[in-house]
C-alpha cells in the first residue's frame, strides 16, 4: 500500500503537466477567428471571399470554394495563395481540426486574417447549406 502511494506521489507532477499541456492544445489560438456555418454563409452572401478546403482526403466542397490545399502541405501551394498577406482567408475541413492546423501553417507564412469554419463541413451540412 505504501509503495502505491509513493508511486502516485512521483507520478502526480507528470500527470498534472500532461493535463495542462494537452488542455492548452484545445484552446483557439489568438491569430485565428472561428465562424459558424450560418455566419460564414452570411459573409459569403455579402462579399466575394477566398475560401479554402484543407481536408484530406479531398471531399465535397462548399459551393464557392476557391481552392483545395491539403492542410499538411500548405507550403507547396504558396503560389496559389493571395500575395497580400492581409487578405482574409476562410478555411474549412470536415470537422475543424485540419483547418486549425492549416491556419497555423498560414500564420507561419505571414498571413494574418485567418478564419476557420467551426465544425467544418459537418456543421455546414447540418445547417442545410449547399455543396458543389
Amino acid at each position: 500500500m505504501k509503495a502505491n502511494i509513493t508511486v502516485i506521489r512521483k507520478l502526480y507532477p507528470i500527470i498534472v503537466f500532461i493535463v495542462i499541456v494537452t488542455g492548452c492544445g484545445f484552446q483557439k489560438p489568438d491569430y485565428l477567428k472561428v465562424m459558424t456555418a450560418t455566419e460564414l454563409n452570411q459573409v459569403m452572401q455579402k462579399q466575394d471571399i477566398f475560401l479554402v478546403d484543407v481536408h484530406t482526403p479531398e471531399q465535397k466542397h462548399i459551393k464557392g470554394t476557391d481552392l483545395f490545399i491539403p492542410y499538411n502541405d500548405i507550403e507547396h501551394y504558396k503560389d496559389k495563395l493571395p500575395k497580400d498577406k492581409n487578405t482574409a482567408i476562410y478555411l474549412y475541413c470536415e470537422g475543424g481540426p485540419m483547418g486549425n492546423a492549416a491556419a497555423r501553417s498560414l500564420y507561419e507564412l505571414g498571413y494574418r486574417n485567418l478564419t476557420n469554419l467551426e465544425g467544418g463541413t459537418k456543421a455546414w451540412s447540418k445547417a442545410g447549406l449547399d455543396f458543389e
